[in-house]
């Protein structure tokens, strides 16, 4: 099993920044990689970003350039650095981890937290 804790949203207005932390416990060792997914009212969750152990990352299109993805290992921790945010960035976001046990692939998910820009 594998926990999350996020922290770090809050209320910003358009342009500003936060950073989401996410750290990890339990068994960090079977986690091959971390992101961050949001989910605004009424809609799916979406993808955002994401980091492998080896330091490899993605991005959602509508975040590349804005958003900032990291991660310290020895602290099982992932970022997202958030610059440059707009109104639509406005959502709950969900840490995610994905493990590999006993070769069965498995999702693990944070609390959420809440990240709101105001115009």
């Amino acid at each position: 099993q594998v926990q999350l804790v996020e922290s770090g949203g809050g209320l910003v207005q358009a342009g500003g920044s936060l950073r989401l932390s996410c750290a990890a416990s339990g068994s960090t060792f079977s986690i091959n990689a971390m992101g961050w997914y949001c989910q605004a009212p009424g809609k799916q969750r979406e993808y955002v970003a994401s980091i492998t152990n080896g330091g490899t990352t993605n991005y959602a299109d509508s975040v590349k350039g804005r958003f900032t993805i990291s991660r310290d290992n020895a602290k099982n921790t992932v970022y997202l650095q958030m610059n440059s945010l707009k109104p639509e960035d406005t959502a709950v976001y969900y840490c995610n981890a994905k493990s590999r046990r006993f070769g069965l692939n498995y999702d693990y998910w944070g609390q959420g937290t809440q990240v709101t820009v105001s115009s």
